[in-house]
């Protein structure tokens, strides 16, 4: 039986495991290390309490482990394990244990422990080579990831830049096998359609104007997603008499201050807005951007608007930057900070919009059956 052991049931994870349940080929049991996001749980960078919208349990086999409801994902201290795993794994005859990354104690604590009971370990980790490390901190990182890669048997990469990670610790192609990011592009995709003909009233409902371009920014109101440089770039386009609209969605620390940025620049804030309430905002606006440092390891809400046939302009930090959106147009890939060059793509976004279906093509690669492909392929042979 492959175990998966992930840290909390997760939006983008569930698809993957409701699908390995359909298929019905690989005997497997996802084990949880916390509550977050079924149970109302706070969340540090939102500044809320909350749940996901939608059923996150149902469709496949699952279990929460010892100690789940004191365990905090968001810190990697506080997400460890309270129990050993070896005689789990022995008791549930694991044929491998598959982990979400590295960022809790937990995962570290399993790859020895599943080591320890002669269980295969599989990796998918959403860190990438995009950030700049600390010249101090190079020697510490490499010694600390070689001591968790040497017990990995295999690497699921999600993109080009987490697969160079895995090259520049030297861990051969042998040993990796693709695995995109993705989310469910099927359910983006109808709940975008089931809108469209609403978005006229949905644009007026956060006051965007007919003739507007409304550009979205969706997800937390933190540093690292750099929000205030869109507000920027748009405050440089209003000066040339563009009629820009900015939407953000979404919540977090810096929200007073964005507000009070946005008086040189129309803009809407439309709060939190669940999994079956995202998709007004993908239909009502005309593209999404996200400026994000390097510490955003991907971007998935990328991979939401897309599905929902939303252009995108991204930074070149992302790491879905070079595997979603230059392959439609490298020039909606803009270099992290510049924001005179972040005004630019949305000059060229306005000037010539791109049919939805582009969007919807482009994303299609990166779709939860690839990964569902690659776990029936790897469990259907010994793992190296």
């Amino acid at each position: 039986m492959l175990v998966i052991l992930s840290t909390h049931p997760i939006q983008y994870q569930v698809p993957i495991w409701q699908a390995l349940a359909r298929d019905g080929s690989v005997p497997f049991e996802v084990w949880y290390l916390s509550e977050h996001g079924v149970a109302p749980s706070a969340d540090r960078e939102f500044g809320k309490t909350f749940a996901w919208d939608i059923d996150l349990l149902s469709g496949y086999p699952h279990r929460f482990l010892d100690g789940a409801k004191r365990s905090e994902p968001g810190h990697f201290w506080g997400c460890r394990l309270h129990e050993n795993l070896s005689a789990r794994l022995k008791r549930a005859g694991a044929t491998a244990l598959w982990m979400q990354g590295w960022q809790v104690a937990a995962y570290w604590q399993a790859a020895r422990q599943a080591k320890a009971a002669g269980v295969p370990v599989w990796l998918r980790g959403e860190s990438n080579d995009l950030a700049a490390t600390p010249w101090w901190k190079r020697p510490l990182k490499r010694l600390a990831l070689g001591y968790l890669f040497s017990r990995v048997n295999r690497f699921l990469s999600i993109g080009s830049a987490n697969a160079r990670l895995y090259r520049r610790f030297d861990i051969p192609d042998r040993r990796l096998s693709p695995a995109p990011y993705a989310v469910d592009n099927e359910r983006f995709a109808k709940q975008a359609d089931a809108l469209r003909p609403q978005r006229q009233a949905l644009r007026r409902q956060w006051g965007i104007g007919e003739d507007a371009f409304c550009v979205l920014f969706c997800g937390k109101f933190i540093a690292k997603k750099r929000p205030m440089d869109l507000v920027r770039a748009a405050a440089s386009l209003g000066g040339q008499g563009a009629n820009v609209h900015l939407l953000f969605a979404g919540a977090g620390e810096l929200e007073p201050a964005l507000r009070d940025a946005c008086n040189d620049v129309r803009a809407s804030f439309a709060g939190f807005l669940n999994q079956t309430e995202i998709s007004r905002a993908y239909v009502a606006a005309d593209c999404l951007v996200l400026p994000s440092d390097a510490t955003e390891t991907w971007g998935l809400v990328v991979n939401e608007a897309m599905a929902s046939g939303l252009p995108c302009i991204v930074s070149d930090a992302c790491g879905c930057a070079e595997d979603l959106v230059a392959p439609v147009d490298p020039r909606f890939v803009f270099r992290c900070t510049d924001t005179a060059a972040l005004a630019n793509a949305l000059t060229v976004m306005h000037a010539k919009p791109q049919s939805p279906d582009v969007w919807r093509r482009a994303v299609s690669a990166n779709d939860f059956q690839h990964t569902v492909a690659t776990v029936v392929a790897l469990a259907g042979k010994a793992t190296p």
